[in-house]
């Protein structure tokens, strides 16, 4: 796919999101804030679902208890300390913290692209980790970037699918949130990558390994503007899952 063919698809995921958003919104008469109930569309259609929201949901009844849990996890724990994070670090400070994850992740990256023969990518990840972790101190600047050579994303689960292996049925994670059969396999073979045969195996320090651990997760949070129910849909529920399933299937095509 060419870099305009990749901006159109670009396009047409986010114009969905927006059209969905507008399209279900609800805003609460008395102007408090009210949080919108989750319903389902059977609640209001019942045999009217267009293609686009058919995600095969196998454990929906599961996965929607999951997503409430989420939902108050986020809320009253995950979120405040962000901002904590958020209030105690300068922008500046936290600019160079996500930039050296970034660069310790190109592991995965490199494995992954490796592991779909994709040698020029291969290529420029080892590239970006030469740069950034010696120009870029450590990763805590992005030279590699500026200099043309742009980060090549790529985990097990899109490895998967780069073989023919399909989304299987949808899944709401415990804290992590949406995902799928394919890409929660391959989250977790990912992890083992980076606990036995990666920087956590190299460092071979519990203690480094669990801060690295939970200041990724802050780090990933922060940078991750959507909060639980602020859309005022209804179907935030289904909206996320046609989303997730719309993003990742253009991950896999790019």
């Amino acid at each position: 796919m060419g870099y305009a063919g990749e901006r159109m698809s670009l396009v047409m995921v986010f114009a969905a999101a927006m059209l969905l958003i507008s399209g279900c919104s609800t805003l609460p008469e008395n102007g408090q804030g009210t949080v919108p109930p989750l319903l389902t569309y059977e609640d209001v259609v019942p045999d009217e679902r267009t293609s686009i929201l058919e995600v095969s949901d196998s454990i929906e009844g599961f996965n929607r208890g999951v997503y409430r849990f989420n939902y108050y996890f986020d809320e009253y724990l995950f979120l405040p300390v962000v901002r904590s994070y958020e209030f105690i670090l300068p922008d500046y400070v936290e600019d160079r913290v996500s930039n050296a994850i970034d660069n310790i992740n190109e592991f995965g990256n490199l494995t992954n692209n490796l592991f779909q023969l994709k040698f020029t990518a291969v290529g420029i990840t080892l590239g970006r980790l030469i740069i950034n972790s010696t120009v870029g101190v450590a990763g805590l600047w992005d030279p590699a970037g500026t200099w043309g050579l742009v980060r090549q994303t790529e985990d097990f689960g899109q490895t998967l699918a780069h073989y023919g292996v399909g989304n299987g049925s949808y899944i709401v994670l415990p804290v992590l949130g949406p995902s799928n059969v394919r890409d929660t396999v391959g989250f977790a073979a990912d992890t083992a990558s980076f606990s036995l045969a990666g920087p956590a195996a190299w460092v071979d320090d519990t203690g480094a390994t669990v801060g690295f651990t939970g200041t990724s997760a802050v780090d990933k949070r922060h940078r991750i503007p959507f909060r639980y129910r602020q859309t005022g849909s209804p179907f935030e529920y289904e909206l996320l899952r046609m989303l997730y399933t719309m993003k990742r299937d253009y991950e896999v095509a790019n």
